[in-house]
């Protein structure tokens, strides 16, 4: 099961399975003393608030590494993360996790977990745990996207086995709408799927994701959660000088980490390290050239979001 974790910002989730049927899903909700820099808010506060009144994004990383562990990265607001604060170990149990910004004036960071199938949300300081449905083992991935459908809540973005996208949009209370197709069959061509921001500079929360043969794609936004219409025509993103896309195995999203109004991108390369991608804002070359925030190490995890 998992470890609880006492502390005022960030609430590990606790899952505890009986026989692999009955699984309940939890957040604590103690105020032990901060333990750890980033376990403090009282710096990030504002950039928080700031954040979510201008909708440019400001999100913390969080990590899985391969024994199930989960760790909190806070962002500094200037580019990179504070130390990684410990949240507890066994995550392992959770197919899909992703977090969304939907709670306490859209600045909590809410965790949904898929477990044995079920979709389960928690919000932050949340004292419950609401399950969301069965049958979330159909898609092979889960990703937190902003709002992408219009309703000014984060949505989801899940990938069928069969390829197809899926979009859930969001509501105020964590829940979601019926699903609506984003994306034909094809999908499973894209290794990578990430995004929390607008990154042609339109104004509509945008897809970036990176084929199996290495090439990076943005899907503007289009704003609307209509069939099939989700998102407009893919641009092909070229890497800065000196990289290539296919060279990272994780490629993530964190909103703008960098405090400059723009959302950015993450990638970890094969010795570990952890670079930002500083989002321009310009559909036609949507990052600059890559900037280390993070030395050997990060190659440890298995799950980035």
């Amino acid at each position: 099961m998992f470890t609880l974790v006492r502390r005022p910002l960030r609430r590990a989730a606790a899952v505890t399975s009986a026989l692999a049927v009955a699984v309940v899903l939890a957040m604590t909700t103690a105020k032990d003393t901060p333990t750890s820099p980033s376990a403090d808010n009282s710096d990030r506060a504002p950039l928080l608030q700031q954040a979510a009144a201008d909708g440019t994004g400001l999100f913390p990383l969080l990590a899985r590494d391969k024994n199930g562990r989960l760790f909190d990265y806070e962002p500094k607001g200037t580019g990179g993360f504070a130390a990684k604060f410990d949240l507890g170990g066994g995550y392992s149990g959770a197919t899909a996790l992703a977090q969304a910004d939907i709670s306490r004036g859209q600045t909590g960071t809410d965790l949904y977990a898929v477990i044995d199938g079920t979709l389960y949300y928690t919000a932050e300081r949340a004292g419950d745990t609401k399950v969301l449905g069965t049958g979330w083992d159909q898609y092979n991935l889960l990703v937190s996207v902003g709002d992408m459908g219009g309703s000014a809540h984060p949505d989801l973005l899940a990938r069928g086995e069969d390829g197809t996208l899926w979009l859930y949009q969001g509501k105020a209370d964590g829940t979601l709408s019926a699903r609506v197709r984003a994306g034909a069959s094809g999908w499973n061509g894209m290794n990578e799927l990430a995004g929390r921001g607008d990154y042609t500079g339109d104004g509509k929360a945008d897809l970036v994701a990176r084929s199996t043969a290495g090439v990076l794609y943005v899907y503007p936004g289009t704003g609307n959660a209509t069939a099939d219409a989700v998102l407009g025509t893919r641009v092909t993103v070229t890497a800065p000088t000196g990289t290539a896309w296919k060279d990272y195995g994780t490629l993530v999203s964190a909103g703008d980490n960098d405090g400059d109004g723009k959302p950015d991108l993450l990638g970890v390369d094969s010795a570990g390290a952890l670079w930002l991608f500083k989002g321009t804002g310009k559909a036609s070359a949507p990052f600059a050239a890559r900037t280390q925030i993070g030395t050997s190490g990060w190659t440890a995890y298995n799950l980035l979001f």
